[in-house]
This record gives C-alpha cells, sequence and structure tokens, in this order.
C-alpha cells in the first residue's frame, strides 16, 4: 500500500513509523524541509510526497492544523487518484468536514474525518514513534453511516497504525464532546498555571500538581485555531466550568464546611460513576 502523510509531526511521524513498520511504501510532505529530510534519513519516509506522488497514494493521512489540512487538499485534491482514501487527523470535524466531504465528491476520491485519541505534550517528529497508537481509540466522521463496505475498507487500512477501537460519530457530536474532553482541559491546565504561587511550587507538588498542568505546555498556535473553531460548544463548556467554581468559592467565603462537603462528595461520586 501507497502512503501519504500530510505533517510529519508527533501524529503524521508516528503514522509514518508505523506504516513504515509494515512493510507499506510512505511517502511524507512537511512545510518544514529540513523535517522532512530528518524523516527521510531515519528510515521514517521512504519518497517526498508531491504533486505527482500524491496520485500514487492508496491512502493519505494529513496530520496538520485545520485550516492548513483544508487548505492542502483544496490544492491537492485534483491530482488524488480516484478511490483513494483521505483521513485527517485534525481536533476539529464540523470545519473540516464541511469542506472536505464536498472536494472528496468532486474528485471521486473517499474522505473519513478523523481524530486520534493518542498524543503527548511533547511535540515534533523528534518524539513521534511507531507505537504510539497502539491500543488507542480514533474518531472517525464517515461520509455516510450505512455502508458496511466503507467501514471495513477504513478498518483494514487502519490495520498498520494498531489502534484498538474506532468510534464512529458525527462532526457535530464529535466537536460538542471533544470541548470538553480535550479542549475545556488544556485551557483549565494553561489558567491554573498562571497562578502567582506556581513560582514557588517546588518541594510542595507532587501527583496533583503534575496531573493537573500535564497540558499546560502546549502549541499554542495549534491550540488557539482548535478553540476558536471550536468556541461555540467550548464556550457552553467553560460557562459551566465557572458556574461550578463560583459555587466552592461561595461556600469558602462563607465559611460553610457542609456546602463545601457537599461539592466535594458531588465531584467524587461522579468521577467514580462515570470511570464505571
Amino acid at each position: 500500500m501507497n502512503v501519504g502523510i500530510v505533517g510529519i509531526g508527533l501524529i503524521g511521524g508516528s503514522l509514518a513509523k508505523a506504516y513504515k513498520l509494515a512493510g507499506n511504501i510512505v511517502y511524507g510532505y512537511d512545510a518544514d524541509e529540513s523535517i522532512l529530510g530528518f524523516a527521510q534519513l531515519s528510515g521514517a519516509i521512504d519518497k517526498v510526497l508531491d504533486d505527482n506522488s500524491v496520485g500514487l497514494c492508496d491512502v493519505l493521512f494529513i496530520a496538520v492544523n485545520p485550516g492548513d489540512a483544508v487548505a492542502y487538499l483544496e490544492k491537492a485534491a485534483p491530482k488524488i487518484k480516484k478511490n483513494a482514501m483521505v483521513i485527517d487527523c485534525c481536533g476539529v470535524k464540523r470545519f473540516v468536514c464541511s469542506r472536505c466531504f464536498p472536494l472528496a465528491q468532486k474528485h471521486g476520491f473517499v474522505f473519513v474525518g478523523g481524530h486520534p485519541m493518542a498524543g503527548s505534550h511533547k511535540a515534533g517528529f523528534k518524539n513521534s514513534r511507531d507505537n504510539l497508537f497502539r491500543g488507542a481509540s480514533i474518531i472517525l466522521v464517515p461520509p455516510v453511516y450505512d455502508d458496511p463496505v466503507l467501514f471495513g475498507r477504513i478498518e483494514e487500512i487502519l490495520i498498520p497504525a494498531g489502534f484498538s477501537h474506532l468510534t464512529i460519530t458525527s462532526a457535530e457530536k464529535h466537536d460538542e464532546r471533544i470541548a470538553f474532553s480535550s479542549q475545556m482541559a488544556h485551557v483549565v491546565s494553561n489558567a491554573y498555571i498562571k497562578s502567582p504561587t506556581a513560582i514557588t511550587h517546588k518541594g510542595f507538588s507532587a501527583g496533583s500538581y503534575k496531573d493537573l498542568t500535564r497540558v499546560a505546555q502546549l502549541n499554542a498556535d495549534m491550540w488557539a485555531e482548535l478553540c476558536m473553531e471550536n468556541s461555540d460548544f467550548l464556550e457552553q463548556e467553560l460557562d459551566n466550568f465557572i458556574k461550578e467554581i463560583k459555587r466552592y468559592k461561595k461556600a469558602l467565603a462563607e465559611k460553610n464546611k457542609n456546602e463545601l462537603k457537599k461539592l466535594l462528595e458531588e465531584g467524587s461520586r461522579l468521577k467514580k460513576e462515570l470511570d464505571n
């Protein structure tokens, strides 16, 4: 299988390594030519993905920011092989899918919205690895929901990556849920670390601090774009979070231990219920 990878960072680089390990021919493209060269030297990709080789690919993964992903596909669409499968790896789906489904229909390839549920706060090709997706889930937004042949083809194409679970959903549901499970977590972590006390945390912090601040260090350009593209759902989640935080603050201000205990028990119980 000829596999094209657009964007040789953490996600794209890990896909390249996984598909290369499985014996596929991997073509790669990155706006940073030094990264592209290093990926070639390290053996993660076989050849450069360009206007000519993109037409040879049976599957094309696009692992760049949403705006760049759409721009790339708009340019490459006429050159993509008929019936080839294109899967993006962006963290928002309404924006990407609304623009890419029509391109696929017009030019005769198959586009599937994708979002791998794996990653690291350490970005870049240097942190990529062939087993990043092993045992992980990938969220998929297909063009139709009643085509078992298409789903079988998607499953077969994704085998080399090592995903253990495929979640099928709509672009709308994806963005609504990811606003809570991912985007708000990054915003809250990033805001939390701005406390004036943070500078003196050494010697006074352990697991709780590490858990809450793990994703505070992020790619600001990428996350700003993701959050802005999903601002409606993210604002809803933040409004609810702020409302809850105010309840805790009110209990503290009023020295109401019983109310604070109630709030803490509510959160603890809900966490246990959700995990079970």
